[in-house]
């Protein structure tokens, strides 16, 4: 579809009820495109008044949606799985046009963005409980799991269809309504989601989407609601907690995929050249605008010098651009604020001490473009190393033993996920049970999966997300005791 018949297509309003609903007072407000610092379209501006009814909505359809058989549950998940792999261009094409990331990156998103609905639909059919004797001979005990109840879901700008759908997909196949509030930098997607879902036919009340750029004022009145049962959010640690505060008062259940600083850690044995191609890939998917992203690489100083010219070589393939261009393979940064953010880390490494090996220079111009950039030699009180960086920039500090290794690699207060390379399986074994992560890829750059569980430690949260483990988080557990 072209481009302006695609944003077209989506009604630009909230999804209550199964109805696209205009924002009270028929308020709205800009999406950008990163490439151009322009509008793309408005949409509605939701308010209090309209998370009142969104949850209303939620709640009124909760009992009839928990008592859909899972098949039922499940099927609706595949049809939605099967309804995205149709329109994949078209949802690929929104997602670069509103988030920047190249073409290529958004047809990857889509492929694992939908996955998560085809894994919870299979997951639906397969809640389990337990049957078995008392051991003191007096009666039986009964364990089911039934729905938590309905679910708020904040996502984040970054992945506009896998941060929706790796929360909606557990919440329906698990028997809860959900209201999604996705990142006023990122509606769309969202938009075009729900629709979707209504062509298949999902009961009304089951989804609701609220777009705003109010976010407080809109989860404020949700999250005080007795009737919702569940927080799930990702995004920066400082917001999770805030929200853990607010949902407090309701005691609802929560789970939480905050920030990370994930070390990649290349020991003196590893393959440098797979090395590379990993660090490629978790460097520069979504052009380093991923929590998931390789924030810092700690390199064997024996292989050091190797690692960092390869590196260099191969980020000056980069083809930097708008992500709708399909030569593109490094779109824009999402906005100025993120442009400023990199711009400010990159300067104070320098400042303390790092040396530029690629890079180094925000683009200018139109959009938010900034450069896949090498920084070597960075001192350890450079903030960079600290800081979530959040695009395209590789900073390599050198470490002598294995314990310096895992050492410099727990130094944050950060544990989402970690990749270490080494030719070991005895190193590997050892290293990934000492790193401080909730996840760890070995020899691997990419590890997200549906099949997966997906979450981190210490201040990057708590819950996971897919997997087997990933419908727990909407699950209750109740015990019945028999004669």
């Amino acid at each position: 579809m072209e481009t302006n018949s695609l944003v077209e297509s989506i009604q630009p309003k909230l999804w209550i009820g199964g109805h696209a609903v205009d924002a009270e007072n028929a308020a709205t407000f800009e999406v950008n495109n990163p490439a151009t610092g322009k509008p793309i379209t408005s949409v509605a501006d939701a308010s209090a008044a309209d998370a009142k009814k969104a949850i209303d909505a939620a709640a009124a359809a909760q009992k009839s949606w928990a008592k859909t058989p899972a098949r039922e549950r499940g099927e609706y998940l595949r049809a939605a799985f099967e309804k995205i792999t149709e329109r994949a261009d078209d949802v690929a094409t929104l997602m670069t046009l509103e988030m920047g990331k190249a073409l290529a990156e958004s047809k990857a998103e889509v492929k694992y963005g939908a996955e998560f609905f085809r894994w919870f639909a299979e997951e639906a059919v397969r809640i389990e409980g337990r049957y078995t004797p008392a051991p003191a001979g007096n009666g039986r005990i009964l364990v089911s799991k039934m729905p938590v109840g309905p679910v708020l879901a904040i996502t984040p700008w970054n992945f506009p269809l896998a941060m929706g759908t790796r929360k909606i997909g557990p919440a329906l196949a698990a028997g809860c309504t959900i209201i999604v509030k996705p990142a006023s930098e990122t509606p769309l997607t969202m938009l075009f989601l729900a629709q979707l879902f209504a062509e298949i036919g999902l009961p009304e009340g089951v989804l609701s989407v609220l777009t705003t750029s109010k976010s407080s004022a809109v989860s404020a009145p949700i999250l005080e609601d007795p009737r919702l049962r569940k927080l799930t959010f990702t995004g920066s640690t400082e917001v999770g907690k805030k929200l853990i505060e607010q949902s407090a008062g309701g005691l609802l259940r929560t789970s939480m995929e905050l920030g990370g600083n994930a070390p990649f850690v290349v020991f003196d044995d590893a393959d440098v050249d797979a090395a590379v191609d990993g660090a490629m890939l978790a460097k520069m998917r979504n052009g380093g605008e991923a929590c998931t992203a390789a924030n810092r690489f700690h390199v064997a100083n024996s292989v050091r010098e190797e690692f960092t010219a390869k590196l260099v070589e191969r980020m000056k393939e980069m083809k930097l651009g708008p992500g709708i261009d399909p030569d593109t393979t490094l779109g824009p940064l999402i906005n100025a604020d993120q442009l400023d953010t990199v711009k400010e880390l990159v300067d104070d490494a320098v400042q303390c001490g790092a040396k530029i090996a690629l890079g180094g220079e925000a683009a200018g111009g139109d959009g938010y473009f900034y450069p896949a950039t090498v920084l070597t030699n960075v001192p350890a009180n450079a903030r960079i190393l600290t800081e979530e960086v959040f695009g395209p920039v590789a900073p390599i500090v050198g470490f002598d033993t294995e314990d310096e290794g895992i050492a410099a690699a727990n130094a944050t207060e950060f544990g989402l996920a970690s990749y270490i390379y080494t030719r070991g399986l005895d190193r590997a074994l050892r290293v990934a049970d000492a790193i401080e992560s909730g996840m760890v890829g070995v020899n691997r750059g990419v590890i997200s999966d549906a099949a997966a569980p997906f979450g981190g430690v210490k201040a990057s949260g708590f819950g996971r997300e897919g997997g087997t483990e990933g419908i727990d988080e909407y699950l209750e557990t109740k015990y019945i005791a028999l004669t």
